[in-house]
């Protein structure tokens, strides 16, 4: 046996950890996202006790990930949240591999909601935002106002509003 066909065997055991094609968007011959984790993790020597306590997901959500279980695992920005932290941790390429979790998982993105969603999604009720503010404000300026009065009143019984500002006899009156 020559040299260069052990050096192919060996270059055929190794995982292949990435080479997307561009043309289908497809990857062809890539392993998917868990056992690219799982390869990361075990590289790294790192337990999946380890990565729990460190990262607090528990080891189970470690197994769904690397075993691609997605029905035992959270579903949209968390699930990409989990797969940011794991590979921050590895020390991994994180644009890389939530670019393969997208490729993998439909969902796993924060969408827009249209405002007709989201009001299906609430009940349907139709509540106005401003409802509850408008009746605040009105109340808000009579209590000023009525504080300003007294303010003013308090001020003319004391004398320290001048003669010539108090332009009305009534509230000349006022003034011992």
């Amino acid at each position: 046996m020559n040299s260069s066909s052990v050096n192919e065997a060996e270059v055929a055991d190794e995982p292949r950890l990435s080479k997307p094609d561009t043309g289908s968007g497809i990857y062809k011959g890539v392993q998917g996202i868990g056992p690219t984790l799982r390869a990361l993790r075990e590289a790294k020597h790192v337990s999946l006790a380890d990565a729990s306590s460190r990262l607090k997901f528990s080891v189970r959500q470690f197994e769904a990930l690397e075993a691609e279980r997605w029905e035992r695992l959270p579903q949209g920005v968390s699930l990409r949240g989990f797969v940011k932290n794991y590979a921050r941790f590895l020390d991994a390429d994180v644009a890389a591999l939530v670019t393969m979790l997208e490729h993998q998982v439909d969902g796993t993105g924060a969408k827009p909601t249209a405002i007709g969603e989201a009001q299906s999604l609430s009940g349907g009720t139709d509540i106005p935002m401003r409802a509850d503010s408008a009746p605040r404000a009105w109340g808000w300026l009579i209590i000023i106002v009525l504080i300003l009065l007294v303010a003013g009143f308090y001020a003319i019984e004391r004398g320290w509003i001048p003669d010539s500002w108090l332009v009305f006899d009534w509230l000349r009156s006022l003034k011992k």
